[in-house]
């Protein structure tokens, strides 16, 4: 039970533990009528739910009681039985395998219902409500409040009871419902009211009796007679009381009958159970979560308790549950005072809870119903789709036009029919990888990987290219059924070489026995620099970028790259860029190592040193083209254009001793420029200044290289060496090709 309870978490626990006290004792007296058990049995399990599981449960907000999706199992096994007390035996096992399942963990199945389903639930529910509690609201009670099923005991259905009603209206409890439904709605909205201690539930409840007592005193028509009035059974005296209870027959256990039954009411229970705490999980305006676990176990006990006294079996139920979530309930204290109030006043004040209309309870639930079958949710669900839609709309169809137990299971089998359709639709993520050795399709498997995903892995596998290349990715994979690594294995070794397939591998656990294995070309090699073009290099370098702008960068084995790299590197491009550039070249076009040399230095200036290195990585190690890489915000142009108007030397100004080089390098690509008083303009403009500056000293360098070096110029003559310039927009990771010479004369640079 809740550590800390202030005097307001008390305050509203009882006022909610009052409400659901008066909601429940119909429910439970109408479950057990439907059940076909003995009255009293359903406000014994009411009790038990209230302060037995009340106590154990580690839920703030579910009740526990007689379940209404329950009693029809319930009908069937006492007729199958033969006696209650054999039903009770019954009742005893299947709280003891419910022990059994808690203890051994079997609540983790509630985290695998569909939220379709759940909210479906909640849905259907509230409409069931509206659709029974409307009849009662007017006096029409040939049925016992809690009746939820579609077919009802009078042979009739949930519709033909609300046509059936037109010709039953009874004039007292018709306007103590309606009078109700009017307060309700008035607390509701009036502040005086809303935020008063006294609860309009239990302010409804004392209207109807006093206006009940009243119209007996008036007589016909208005008289309201005790079909219409909750009906708790009254004894002479508390040893009469305890005489009525129902007793367990124990000579049972050897009724082979007993076990079956038991089995199945601990099945459904738990399965009702479970379905019905996430429910209210979700109900709770605290958002806390149940551990389900420990929900089993309170259960269990709870039943047992129950067999052994002659009450019902119980569950969590979501329409008590819903009703003290609606009257505040803050705590599992409001579950334990309305199971407090049960065992105290049944025994003791029968005659006066006698006189409470099933009209003014109807009013209280239909305004929980109302709340339950929100429009608002039912637009959310639409909006999410039609594989959230469909399997809650057949949860809420087939509840109201069944019961809450057949509904659940058709609800479950449309939600996983749509799973299943969706993993055959979608059940790896794959993609085209195009790789500098080709291209390669990239298979990345889920978390879990079960048998239900077999077949269709095993289509995207098979729609692999003839003598294409493909990647199966484990690294984010926890589990893999032994089906789906037998369809592996059959792959790799038989089917995809049959085929000219080659089979990579990489991030299989050891003991799957299967080891990563990469045989496609993660980086440059010689063969494919001697046959590559200036132009195909720089679309390389384009694609590259575009892949790392959107996040689909390459899967490469930084290992196997150590070890290719470490005896030759064949580049493809020598990228000069700016020192201070945030991103390094590989990772801006999501490139292997060697694939290009990279030379930083301050303002990317042509320098005698620089050009050496590039004229090293382009006539010596084979590079194609030469990448000048400029980018905005640059520190070295900034200060460049700031010292424009300098007299003193470089050093002295920035305390940096051998900056003069650098500085007057980019100087000289803005001399023609007007740009002289650039520093002395505001931020914005002088931002702009600085990254117009960039720009034009990325062409200058470009231009220069082959002024400079007679080799460069000689390659590209030769059309043997592309130059290209570029700016790097350091907020946005854009690119922007400002420049490309493809071994044109050397003009003057064409900017694109």
């Amino acid at each position: 039970m809740t550590n800390h309870l202030s005097l307001s978490t008390i305050i509203a626990d009882a006022k909610s533990g009052l409400v659901v006290f008066l909601v429940a004792l119909p429910l439970c007296l109408g479950i057990a009528l439907a059940s076909g058990g003995p009255l009293l049995s359903g406000l014994l399990a009411g009790i038990v739910g209230g302060l037995v599981v009340g106590l154990l449960s580690g839920s703030h907000t579910s009740v526990s009681g007689p379940a209404a999706g329950l009693s029809a199992v319930v009908a069937a096994q006492i007729l199958s039985l033969g006696s209650f007390s054999a039903f009770l035996m019954a009742v005893i096992l299947a709280g003891l395998i419910q022990i059994g399942l808690g203890l051994a963990k079997g609540g983790f199945i509630s985290a695998f219902f569909p939220s379709s389903v759940i909210k479906g639930l909640l849905t259907a529910i509230g409409a069931i409500i509206i659709l029974k509690q409307i009849p009662h609201l007017v006096g029409h009670d040939p049925d016992p409040e809690g009746e939820m099923a579609f077919s009802q005991p009078d042979l009739e259905t949930t519709f033909s009871e609300l046509l059936s009603m037109l010709g039953d209206f009874q004039l007292g409890s018709s306007i103590i419902g309606l009078v109700s439904i009017a307060m309700l709605v008035l607390w509701d909205n009036w502040k005086p009211l809303k935020t008063s201690l006294f609860p309009a539930p239990v302010a409804v409840v004392l209207f109807g009796v006093g206006a009940g007592l009243w119209f007996e005193q008036l007589g016909e028509p208005w008289l309201i007679k005790p079909i219409h009035l909750v009906q708790v059974p009254v004894a002479d005296g508390l040893g009469d009381f305890f005489q009525l209870l129902p007793r367990p027959d124990f000579s049972q256990w050897a009724n082979p009958a007993l076990y079956t039954a038991g089995l199945t009411l601990a099945i459904v229970a738990s399965l009702e159970t479970l379905l019905n705490l996430n429910a209210v999980d979700r109900l709770d305006p605290h958002q806390r979560t149940s551990p389900p676990n420990q929900e089993l176990l309170a259960q269990g006990i709870g039943n047992v308790t129950c067999g052994l006294i002659g009450g019902l079996p119980v569950t969590s139920v979501i329409i008590r549950s819903s009703v003290n979530v609606n009257a505040g309930g803050k705590t599992e204290l409001a579950t334990i005072i309305h199971g407090i109030l049960l065992l105290v006043s049944v025994p003791l004040i029968p005659t006066w809870l006698n006189t409470i209309p099933l009209s003014s309870l109807a009013a209280i639930l239909l305004m929980t119903g109302i709340k339950l079958a929100s429009p608002a949710l039912i637009k959310q669900m639409w909006s999410e789709g039609r594989y959230q839609f469909i399997p809650f709309a057949a949860t809420v169809t087939a509840i109201v036009f069944t019961d809450l137990l057949v509904g659940i299971v058709i609800g479950l089998a449309v939600a996983i029919g749509f799973i299943l359709n969706s993993n055959m639709r979608r059940p790896v993520h794959h993609f085209v990888e195009k790789h500098l050795g080709g291209d390669v399709v990239h298979i990345e498997l889920a978390n879990q990987v079960s048998f239900l995903n077999r077949a269709a892995l095993s289509k995207v596998l098979h729609e692999v290219p003839r003598d294409g290349r493909v990647l199966l990715d484990a690294q984010s994979t926890d589990y893999i059924d032994p089906d789906v690594l037998d369809l592996i294995r059959d792959f790799k070794e038989q089917t995809g070489p049959a085929h000219g397939v080659e089979v990579s591998l990489v991030g299989f656990r050891s003991e799957y026995k299967i080891e990563d294995q990469i045989h496609y070309l993660e980086h440059s090699t010689r063969e494919l620099q001697e046959a590559i073009t200036p132009q195909q290099v720089l679309q390389i370098l384009k694609d590259g970028h575009e892949r790392a702008r959107t996040e689909r960068r390459l899967t490469r084995n930084f290992r196997r790259q150590v070890r290719a790299t470490a005896v030759e590197q064949h580049p493809l491009a020598v990228v000069l860029s700016c020192v201070d550039s945030p991103m390094p070249a590989e990772g801006v076009f999501d490139l292997s190592m060697s694939d290009i040399f990279s030379i930083r230095i301050a303002g990317h200036v042509p320098s005698h040193e620089v050009i050496a290195s590039v004229e090293y990585g382009c006539a010596m190690a084979g590079a194609k083209l030469i990448l000048v890489m400029g980018h905005s915000q640059c520190g070295a142009v900034t200060a460049a254009v700031r010292l424009l108007n300098e007299t003193r030397l470089t050093g002295e100004t920035v305390q940096c001793q051998h900056l003069d080089s650098i500085v007057s390098e980019i100087q000289q690509s803005v001399k023609d420029i007007l740009c002289q008083d650039i520093g002395k303009l505001l931020l914005p403009a002088r931002a702009w200044g600085v990254d117009f500056v960039a720009r034009q000293h990325v062409l200058r360098v470009v231009h220069v290289l082959r002024v400079r070096s007679r080799t460069l110029d000689c390659l590209a003559r030769e059309r043997r060496l592309g130059i290209a310039g570029a700016m790097y927009d350091i907020d946005t990771g854009d690119i922007d090709f400002v420049q490309v010479d493809m071994g044109t004369e050397n003009e003057n640079p064409r900017v694109i």
